[in-house]
């Protein structure tokens, strides 16, 4: 037993060292190669900013683009041939959706969406579905509820569909999936905001732009654990079927679909949950609904009606994540397990007619519409709380300050500096920070990337911009991995704390990038502070249940041989998990970073400024050179902060795309 355990340290030990030699000769190696390329480049074009020299303007061109675009909607055969008629598929499919739901009035809809979660996860979520529904209601947003979920049903569809196609192709062909898995790698990190400007130039703007925006963010999800389910089949089970004398066709629908049910129900989920999100946000581009109404109530600063249209998305977001969640956690055992006479297609029969009655009933009675004597108007309290908010809190708190005063004082002492420090540092030095980053914890591949995302930037001209959003995400990810690396140790070693945070936790990470800069309005004003806040608070669920979760994996053995040689609490933190959880903790960051950026970028609505605001200049006086500038920006700066915190290493030519899927 001695023997075991002293090995284990002496093992890690020597992995240690082999990797901090690796470490430092490609630092070494970078420094040979910065001691060669700077001088000549400081000669060339000298230090400070990016130089105009190596900048292309990109205003003519996309200006030529757009005009031609403008002028050909209507004659072109791409246009009317083709998109033309994908357009009004769209328009066809959301007002079908949308008069079916009418139709079934209010009673109807409460009614099936509750036997729905019935029938996926008991009366339990039933209750909360009617309650949830019902809520939207007396918020007076049923309409706009209506108008979202029959957008959403029609781009959730089509996500599906082309996620489903593109995972099947991958998931069956290895050339495939090399070929789509940069691809949707790159996809994953981009901001939703980058979607919205080529649709909605393409397509105008309207629900087909809206649309169309959703299901591009929203697809890859189902693409990828598609792939994932199929590639991670049994073996076995394969082998067996195909012994069978079964064909590729009669394989696939008999065993890999089946045995990956739990990855396509995770994706269906996944999906939904992006979907919703890219939805609230394409109402910038003409999305009606309740995303809409959030928009045009921070464009007045009313926090009432952000927050009367903001409520409705949380509790969509919550009950459509409980149905779908339950649905993947309960298949297969709720089959073998329910042994009531209403299990199978006799209860769906039975949730089926039941909404029918309901349906038929309501529009007997002509009480289709929800009732306007049952709505409750919360728009005035919550305008009244928020003003005696900004007297009282906003500003002249004694000893500790008002929430503007923590504002400003951030934004002095730390987004200020950060924003000029990078600013002034010059432009070479910032790519060898990004190089030595990415080439550290990956492969050269893996720096290259990074660098060439990093130079793009500088060759569109938007590189103090990039700076001052890069400063910003910076000073979110920090804040946010302080507090989350902090909550998670804590989870880690209380139960019940981890009780207690989780329904919190479930409700933040499934509210929707929108809802969140209508609290942080209330509270901090509009500026960049703001945008920070807001970001930190979509980010920090993430941070916190992935360290917990990385901490409680640590092998107990390692944790039991420190705690017989005497090791406190505090030295099991520090010696034994946090260098065992250190994967988990490096994802934690990843995520951190990628999460930030998203709503630092939207952040623009309240006052951010930089990248995010050249994006929305760019939308909403049509002006394609400064929003698609902007949004490219975005990708590559969203690129570069990926590749420069997720480690990479040499895959296995036979394990490694299934495990990357």
């Amino acid at each position: 037993m001695a023997t075991a355990t002293a090995s284990g340290p002496i093992r890690l030990t020597g992995i240690g060292a082999l990797l901090r030699h690796r470490v430092a000769a490609k630092l070494l190696l970078l420094a040979v190669a910065a001691a060669v390329l700077v001088p000549i480049a400081n000669a060339q074009w000298a230090s400070g900013a990016w130089p105009d020299a190596l900048t292309v303007d990109l205003t003519s061109p996309l200006g030529r683009a757009s005009d031609w675009i403008i002028d050909n909607r209507d004659s072109h055969w791409l246009f009317t041939h083709f998109l033309g008629h994908v357009s009004n598929a769209i328009v066809i499919s959301v007002r079908a959706v949308y008069l079916v739901l009418l139709a079934g009035g209010w009673a109807g809809v409460v009614a099936g969406a509750a036997l729905v979660a019935w029938r996926v996860a008991g009366v339990r979520l039933a209750a909360l579905t009617a309650v949830s529904f019902g809520v939207c209601g007396l918020l007076g947003m049923w309409v706009p509820t209506m108008q979202t979920l029959a957008l959403m049903v029609v781009a959730v569809l089509a996500s599906v569909v082309l996620g489903m196609l593109m995972g099947l192709a991958a998931g069956l062909s290895d050339r495939v999936f090399r070929i789509l898995r940069p691809v949707l790698d790159t996809m994953q990190v981009l901001p939703a905001f980058s979607y919205l400007l080529p649709v909605a130039l393409i397509f105008g703007v309207g629900v087909p732009a809206a649309v169309l925006a959703t299901v591009v963010y929203a697809a890859p999800p189902m693409a990828r654990l598609t792939a994932l389910g199929l590639r991670g089949a049994d073996s076995g089970v394969l082998e067996a079927v195909t012994s069978l004398g079964t064909t590729a066709r009669q394989r696939l629908f008999s065993a890999r679909l089946p045995l990956a049910r739990k990855e396509l129900l995770l994706g269906l989920n996944q999906t939904i949950m992006m979907a919703l999100s890219m939805a609230v946000i394409a109402s910038m581009i003409g999305g009606a609904g309740l995303g809409d109404r959030v928009y045009q109530a921070l464009g007045t600063v009313d926090v009432g009606a952000a927050l009367a249209a903001g409520i409705p998305i949380v509790l969509l977001a919550v009950v459509l994540d409980r149905v779908t969640g339950a649905a993947g956690e309960g298949l297969g055992a709720q089959a073998e397990e329910d042994t009531s006479p209403l299990r199978g297609r006799r209860g769906w029969s039975l949730a089926a007619a039941v909404t029918l009655a309901v349906a038929l009933a309501a529009r007997f009675a002509g009480r289709l519409e929800w009732p306007t004597s049952w709505t409750v108007d919360i728009v005035e309290p919550v305008n009244t709380a928020k003003d005696w908010m900004v007297d009282h809190l906003y500003t002249g708190v004694p000893v500790v300050g008002g929430t503007a005063d923590w504002a400003a004082h951030f934004t002095t002492w730390v987004l200020d500096p950060v924003r000029d420090g990078l600013q002034d540092l010059p432009w070479w030095s910032v790519l060898l920070v990004v190089a030595a980053l990415a080439w550290t914890i990956g492969t050269w591949q893996t720096a290259l990337t990074a660098v060439l995302a990093m130079a793009g930037i500088g060759v569109l001209g938007v590189w103090d911009k990039s700076l001052d959003t890069l400063a910003q995400v910076l000073a979110a990810v920090a804040v946010t991995v302080v507090l989350g690396f902090a909550i998670g140790i804590a989870t880690a070693r209380s139960t019940r704390l981890e009780r207690l945070l989780r329904p919190v936790l479930d409700v933040f990470q499934t509210m929707p990038q929108f809802v969140y800069l209508i609290p942080v309005v209330a509270l901090f004003g509009i500026g960049r502070a703001p945008a920070v806040a807001a970001a930190v608070i979509y980010a920090l669920p993430a941070v916190i249940r992935i360290t917990t979760q990385g901490l409680r994996q640590v092998d107990g053995a390692a944790m039991e041989a420190s705690r017989s040689l005497g090791a406190t609490s505090w030295q099991q933190l520090r010696q034994v998990q946090l260098p065992l959880a250190r994967p988990a903790l490096l994802l934690a960051l990843n995520q951190a970073v990628v999460l930030v950026l998203a709503v630092v970028v939207i952040g623009a609505l309240v006052g951010g400024g930089a990248l995010g605001y050249d994006v929305v200049f760019g939308i909403a006086q049509g002006d394609l050179a400064t929003g698609m500038v902007g949004g490219v920006a975005i990708v590559c700066l969203g690129l570069m902060l990926d590749r420069v915190t997720q480690p990479t290493t040499r895959r296995d030519h036979g394990a490694g795309p299934t495990k990357g899927a």
